[in-house]
């Protein structure tokens, strides 16, 4: 007997007099769904004594900055001196870039900007030329941020290893830098299902390595910071002492095939419109294309996105403007196969794959309460990319 598969995303309430005030596709999030997320990963690392550094790249907003930092973070990540520049402005006064800064010419200007408004701001390094970089740009000013130098704990994306940590501190202190602890990037925990938990144990590991090598330099590590979403809740523990999720806050297709959200937990997706229908076929197209649902796929997931409204469909393909949806096999053996094929001009919602690239390509929020608009919230990071 073949077991139907069920939606592996499941939507929130949008009321019809809501779906047919929103001009789409536009990208809409659930308050309560938001919130909720907020506090329960507030309270996850409060319960393990770990500071709390929420990633702002997932949502480049303010308004839900702030709500993190209400509901008890330390401060905030970003990924970009944009992203710090806007968050500074907004008034968040403590702020890590998580990323190998390498700041010359203009940026370099940015830099001494930032550093001299009071703002709290921490920079991470994998490298002597990154760390003399900053020192000149800084120049004088060079001890008035910290320092903390990348880890590749398995992600094989940016970072050293955890026995050259220890001479890059010695040499960004030499320079008049003030190093205080080591990051890393449990990236490779998003391989597969199954994969976070070793991620997490890599990060604890290699972290407790880089921060006795910084010992051994002279150098205490006061921060040891770990963070990504599928990883967050396994690595805070032993050395670590502070986490930095980001998707968490919304959530999407890949969090739930990971298992680190649940299906009723993802707080934003994409209101598009039916706008052709394939007569015959069990096929029909959104005004959702990649220009909005961005093009991350992973093995674990299928397509593009997913209407669960519509017994699981999947966006199996997309174009710039187009989305092409695919209903659940009639067989039933791919979702629900009663699932009712849309009119042209009906609203939808899409869960899309990964959300953090989806944010990046709106200007604004339409913010949903007990199945209302409520509210519009600025993207105000949005574009902010160096």
């Amino acid at each position: 007997m073949t077991t139907a598969r069920r939606p592996l995303v499941q939507a929130f309430d949008l009321l019809p007099e809501a779906r047919a005030a929103i001009e789409t596709p536009a990208l809409v999030v659930d308050l309560a769904r938001t919130d909720a997320a907020i506090e329960r990963m507030a309270g996850l690392m409060h319960e393990r004594g770990v500071a709390l550094r929420p990633h702002a790249k997932t949502h480049k907003s303010l308004e839900v900055g702030h709500r993190q930092l209400d509901a008890g973070a330390a401060g905030l990540t970003v990924g970009t001196l944009g992203e710090a520049e806007v968050f500074a402005a907004g008034g968040v006064r403590d702020l890590f870039i998580a990323y190998p800064l390498l700041p010359v010419g203009a940026k370099a200007d940015r830099l001494r900007a930032l550093a001299a408004s009071g703002v709290a701001l921490s920079i991470g390094i994998d490298s002597g030329v990154g760390a003399q970089a900053i020192a000149a740009a800084l120049g004088a000013d060079a001890g008035r941020v910290r320092i903390l130098v990348e880890i590749d704990s398995g992600g094989r994306r940016t970072g050293i290893g955890p026995d050259e940590a220890g001479p890059l501190a010695a040499e960004a202190a030499a320079l008049g830098l003030t190093v205080v602890g080591v990051f890393t990037h449990g990236g490779h925990g998003y391989a597969d299902p199954a994969a976070g938990a070793g991620a997490a144990d890599d990060e604890v590991r290699v972290l407790a390595e880089a921060a006795d090598a910084l010992r051994r330099a002279g150098v205490e590590p006061l921060v040891v910071s770990a963070g990504s979403t599928p990883t967050a809740i396994g690595s805070a523990r032993g050395v670590v002492t502070e986490e930095r999720p980001g998707t968490y806050v919304f959530g999407d297709r890949l969090q739930v095939g990971l298992g680190s959200i649940e299906a009723d937990a993802v707080a934003a997706m994409v209101a598009a419109t039916v706008v052709s229908i394939s007569p015959g076929e069990r096929r029909f197209v959104v005004d959702a294309g990649a220009k909005i649902l961005g093009k991350d796929v992973a093995p674990y997931v299928a397509g593009h996105g997913e209407v669960p409204e519509l017994g699981g469909a999947v966006v199996s393909r997309v174009y710039d403007y187009h989305g092409v949806v695919e209903l659940p096999d009639a067989s039933g053996s791919d979702g629900d196969s009663d699932a009712p094929m849309p009119a042209v001009g009906d609203v939808v919602l899409v869960v899309p794959n990964h959300i953090c690239p989806v944010v990046n390509l709106v200007d604004t929020f339409q913010v949903v309460q007990g199945g209302r608009i409520v509210d519009e919230w600025a993207v105000d990071a949005r574009g902010r990319n160096g």
